[in-house]
């Protein structure tokens, strides 16, 4: 058996099934998750602040269950990301300017985990103020990836996905900038939703009308995404950004299945900033690999190269909006979050109005390409999970980056055009690491993004990390 029985790895629409008949209990699934925090976080670094109340919180949960009132995550865990509030509970955003904080008041999408019946086992760990695409900060230090420990797990929310793949949690509660959700999700074998802007409203936020990062879920299968989706998506008064979901049941629409008649478009390297061959090939074997089930597969050329200003100069703006309370704290902050607030205070508003242009054409592009199309597949990452104490990787398939962001242009173009995009584990590469494919939906297409995500999930299944399997 695992680690704490097998509790700690069942899904979670498997946990909430067992909770509802009383097979098992809240309090079972906490402890469990709790002994494989207490057996893999010292290695792994994945939850940097416990909740100190999950034990008693799932005794509450347990006495409701046993009157007949099961709520639709009761007893499942959740790991919320270091830059998201949690009341009581410390909130660093990785920083030093913040080690020591502690908000009074629950960010919207925690409010409604708990609504749910989520239990809040604890803060994730990510960069600085979620920036970057590996998880490292000087607070908590770096965190490493359960499938190889010596390896990143990719950021910016990877204590989440490393949490997640090493069973330490059931759901994790991320953002997406540009790829904080796909990235580690695709370095940890997980399942990461980047879903349109609004769909589930970030609140509070210094940048109240931001469309470019968004709130999300994050789990181990697709079939889980949903089902948190389902508790955590619709609008709110106050939030400006949002999506109605009136007659939307995104674990319906995963357990129906894609639609019968499916045309996909794949394409190998959307920035042309080269593809670790290894990667491209389970990449394109996934994607090529659904004309067995009927689903027509064509591979595309789209050269979205000029994203890639557009996207900086908008990531810079972003920071600025986001950090302008905070400027007197611009010498304490690591180089990447002063670099980006500095890069977005040089910005003119000619730049500004020029990558807001590019970032139309984008979609407009994609809306295209969608007309004929139901899907764009693409691989999520250019690269397989890197060295830990590297801070990126400084060059893909022989070629030199020119920052330390333009590794994840597969998933940072992307951010700009607002539609659903999913990442799902479709293989191992020849050093059993994972590999993730990106999916790209319709407008509002969240559903049948999720569900072409369980379907190559269930057709390519990468088992679990080396570090939970125990040795015999």
């Amino acid at each position: 058996m695992a680690l704490g029985g097998e509790i700690a790895d069942l899904s979670a629409v498997e946990l909430r099934r067992l909770v509802a008949d009383q097979e098992l209990s809240p309090v079972d699934i906490v402890e469990a998750c709790l002994a494989r925090v207490e057996h893999l976080n010292g290695r792994l670094n994945a939850i940097v602040t416990l909740n100190d109340r999950a034990r008693d919180e799932a005794r509450a949960l347990e006495r409701r269950v046993m009157r007949g009132d099961v709520p639709p995550l009761c007893g499942l865990t959740v790991g919320i990301k270091d830059v998201t509030p949690v009341a009581g509970l410390r909130t660093t955003y990785g920083s030093k300017a913040y080690a020591d904080h502690v908000p009074k008041e629950d960010a919207l999408v925690v409010s409604r985990l708990r609504e749910a019946g989520a239990i809040i086992l604890g803060k994730t760990n990510c960069p600085e103020f979620a920036a970057g695409g590996n998880t490292f900060n000087e607070v908590f230090g770096r965190t490493r990836n359960p499938w190889d420990p010596s390896k990143s797990a990719g950021g910016s929310t990877g204590g989440g996905a490393a949490a997640l793949a090493s069973g330490m949690i059931t759901l994790a509660e991320g953002t997406d900038l540009g790829g904080s959700l796909r990235i580690p999700a695709s370095f940890c074998g997980v399942v990461g939703l980047r879903p349109s802007p609004g769909l589930v409203p970030t609140w509070p936020a210094d940048f109240l009308w931001d469309t470019l990062q968004v709130s999300g879920p994050m789990a181990r299968t697709a079939e889980d995404v949903a089902l948190m989706l389902d508790a955590i998506a619709g609008p709110s008064d106050v939030a400006p950004i949002v999506q109605p979901v009136r007659g939307r049941n995104f674990s319906a629409a995963v357990a129906a299945g894609p639609r019968p008649v499916l045309k996909l478009a794949y394409c190998s390297d959307l920035m042309g900033i080269g593809v670790d061959a290894d990667v491209e090939r389970v990449c394109r074997g996934a994607a090529f690999g659904l004309a067995d089930s009927g689903v027509e597969v064509e591979e595309v050329e789209l050269d979205l190269r000029e994203g890639r200003d557009a996207f900086l100069t908008l990531r810079g703006y972003w920071f600025v909006a986001n950090m302008h309370t905070r400027m007197d704290y611009l010498d304490v902050f690591g180089a990447n979050v002063a670099g980006n607030i500095r890069a977005g205070l040089a910005n003119t508003p000619a730049a500004l109005g020029q990558a807001e242009h590019v970032r139309a054409k984008i979609r407009e592009r994609l809306l295209h390409l969608l007309g004929t199309y139901d899907y764009l597949v693409t691989p999520a990452m250019a690269v397989p999970p890197f060295a830990v104490e590297q801070n990126y990787p400084e060059t893909v398939a022989g070629r030199r980056m020119e920052t330390y962001v333009d590794w994840i242009a597969p998933t940072f173009v992307l951010s700009l055009a607002g539609l659903p995009v999913g990442a799902v584990p479709c293989g191992l590469d020849p050093c059993k690491l994972p590999v993730g494919l990106q999916i790209v939906g319709r407008p509002y297409g969240e559903e049948d993004v999720l569900a072409l995500s369980a379907c190559i999930q269930e057709r390519n299944p990468i088992g679990r990390p080396p570090t939970v399997v125990p040795t015999p």
